[in-house]
Formats: structure tokens, C-alpha cells, sequence
């Protein structure tokens, strides 16, 4: 303490002779360290921030890695939950260009590819299932309850676009499995009214095709063309058609059974006829992929599980050659081309009845 004393009064002594400049030298020191000292810490603390910067950023991009790993069940349903829905908007855009294009050509569908007709077919029914889970999805702090929901019950809540693909298959077999329950019903109905038309000249021919659907077989296609004439009147054509009858052609048509049920049956009848078209346009079923040949067995109710490419184009032939017959007067009789020409197949025969 005494030693700093006489170093101060020294200073103090040198600067009285020096005129002062000693101890601004001193201030002058002091002022350079502590700037000096500063930029240290701002450089430190600059580096610091860099780092914790930089650290939080890769935890932000690796984040769903994350939680991938902790939560690996509800991520993958958030993955293709978020997929689902792009492609979903993909195909809700899709959809309504096609609408556009069809209004401005007076409904014409010669321009359209079978894949959009198919489109144009399915995506209402898509839209009104999906819509309530999308609009209640964006309210606050819903997604957190909607996520396990949409996981339990994918079939009920969502559309093929959310489905993986394993989902695809299994889903798409019980929907198809719901529709040929009815096949069976409708041939009795068909077999109903055979005792109406013995005064009609097709009544014997009429009765051996349905005489072969009864003792297991198929009739080939030519016999059902030839009794076309049946379904443009009584008892077969759509206006004729029992309530009960018409009920059991829209739940194997995938269709409800509200209101407008032969006009909706008629316009059915007009897609499917429309969608043949577009396949011949394209070059007919021996230029279409498997899975598009799979995708069109489903639609008009045959089972392609199990069926090889060669199965699937006999079959499909058979049915675009039924239906470049059918005209406007004729729709029912492409309406019950399912139970016609697939009834006693043995991939339907098997998803109804299961082997024990």
C-alpha cells in the first residue's frame, strides 16, 4: 500500500514538471485496455452466439429425425398424412380442369384420357369424405387429436390418397367385397322376372344364360349381347327395375341410395361406357400397364387378385366388346355386366366365400 502511495506521488511529481502529459499518457492507457478488453468480449460473445446459432439450427433440421426416433408411429402417420394431402390437392386441381374442359365442350369426353374419366368419376366421393377431416384440421390445436383418429380409422376418415400401400390393397379389397355381396341378390331378381317373358323370343336363350350363372359357369359374351333387347324394356330396363332391384345395383355400383338412384345408375352406366371408349382410343387393354388393367377389373366389379395380365385383357375384351353394343335405351344391361360376366369367376367366388 505505501509502496503504491510513493509510485502515485512520484507520477504526480514527474507530471507537475512534465506540464501534465504523463498523466494523460496514463488515462490514455488505461482508455486502450478497456477498449481493448471490450472488443475481446465482443468477439467472445459474438463466437458464442455464432455456436449456439449454429447448434440450434441443426437440431431444427434434424428435428424430425428426432422425433422419428422417439416417435416412430405418429411420425409415419404425420408423413403420410402430409403426402396424402399433396396428392390430394394434386388431384382436387386435376379434377376440376377436367370439369372446365368438359363445360366448355358440352360434356364431351372424346378429349379426355380413361385415367381423368376415372378421376372425374371418383374424386367427388373423395372430396365429400375428406373435406370435414381437412376443415377441422385447420383449427387450432385440432391436428393433435386428429392425428390418432386418422390412425385408427384410415379406412373411414381418409381416401386412397392417404392410404399406404399395403392399405391400398386391403382396403380396396373389402370395398370390392361390400360390392359383390349384392351380385348375388341381383341374379335372383334377374331370375324373378324370367317367368314374365315366356311369350318373348328370347325367353328360352335368356334362360339358359341364366341357367349357366345358376350351375356355376359364365356365358360367354356373345350370348349376353344377344339378349340386349331384354333391357331395353319390361321388365329389365332401368324404369322397370324394382325399388328393391335398383337398391342392390347402386350398393354393387359403389353408389349411396339416396336420391336421383336411376338417374345417378344411368350416369354410372355412361362412365364405365366412356371410360371403354377412352381405352380403345389409347390403343385397347394389350397396351395398358398392370397396374391400370388391375385398377379397371376393380372398378367394373372382378376381383384381380391373383389374376395374371392374360386373365385380366381376356376378360377386360369381353367386357368393351359388351359395351360397344350398349347404347343410351340399353345402360341396364351394362349395369348387370358384373353379375353377366363375372358371377362364377373364381377370384370373386373366393373373396365372398373365403375357404374355411
Amino acid at each position: 500500500m505505501s509502496l503504491s502511495r510513493t509510485l502515485l506521488a512520484s507520477i504526480m511529481h514527474v507530471n507537475r514538471n512534465m506540464g501534465g502529459s504523463v498523466i494523460n499518457s496514463y488515462h490514455l492507457c488505461l482508455q486502450i485496455r478497456q477498449t481493448h478488453r471490450k472488443s475481446i468480449y465482443k468477439t467472445e460473445a459474438k463466437k458464442i452466439r455464432v455456436y449456439a446459432v449454429n447448434r440450434y439450427w441443426e437440431y431444427l433440421k434434424n428435428y424430425d429425425k428426432i422425433l422419428e426416433k422417439r416417435f416412430p408411429a405418429a411420425m409415419k402417420v404425420y408423413r403420410v398424412f402430409v403426402d396424402g394431402v399433396k396428392e390430394f390437392m394434386k388431384d382436387t386441381k386435376e379434377y376440376f380442369r377436367i370439369v372446365v374442359i368438359l363445360n366448355k365442350t358440352n360434356f364431351d369426353f372424346s378429349k379426355l384420357l380413361r385415367r381423368e374419366i376415372e378421376l372425374y368419376h371418383q374424386m367427388p366421393k373423395d372430396m365429400r369424405k375428406v373435406a370435414p377431416i381437412l376443415l377441422f384440421s385447420s383449427l387450432p390445436f385440432a391436428f393433435y387429436i386428429l392425428l390418432p383418429l386418422v390412425y385408427m380409422f384410415p379406412k373411414q376418415l381418409l381416401s386412397s390418397h392417404f392410404w399406404s400401400l399395403q392399405q391400398k390393397s386391403e382396403f380396396g379389397t373389402l370395398y370390392l367385397k361390400k360390392r359383390l355381396i349384392h351380385n348375388k341378390p341381383v341374379f335372383r331378381h334377374l331370375q324373378t322376372q324370367l317367368d314374365y317373358l315366356k311369350s318373348h323370343p328370347l325367353y328360352y336363350h335368356w334362360g339358359e344364360v341364366l341357367g349357366k350363372i345358376g350351375s356355376g359357369a359364365n356365358p360367354c359374351v356373345k350370348e349376353v349381347i344377344k339378349c340386349k333387347p331384354l333391357f331395353t324394356g319390361e321388365p329389365y330396363h332401368l324404369l322397370y327395375l324394382s325399388r328393391n332391384h335398383v337398391v342392390h345395383l347402386l350398393k354393387m355400383h359403389e353408389l349411396h341410395i339416396g336420391w336421383f338412384r336411376r338417374s345417378r345408375l344411368a350416369e354410372r352406366a355412361f362412365l364405365l361406357k366412356e371410360m371403354d371408349k377412352a381405352i380403345l382410343r389409347e390403343g385397347g387393354v394389350h397396351n395398358m400397364p398392370t397396374e391400370a388393367l388391375r385398377k379397371c377389373c376393380y372398378i367394373r366389379g372382378l376381383n384381380p387378385t391373383n389374376l395374371s395380365n392374360e386373365e385380366m385383357i381376356c376378360w377386360l375384351t369381353n367386357w368393351i366388346e359388351l359395351t360397344s353394343e350398349v347404347d343410351r335405351n340399353s345402360y341396364s344391361l351394362l349395369l348387370h355386366a358384373p353379375v353377366l360376366l363375372s358371377y362364377n369367376t373364381p377370384s370373386n367366388w373366393v373373396l365372398i366365400y373365403p375357404p374355411k
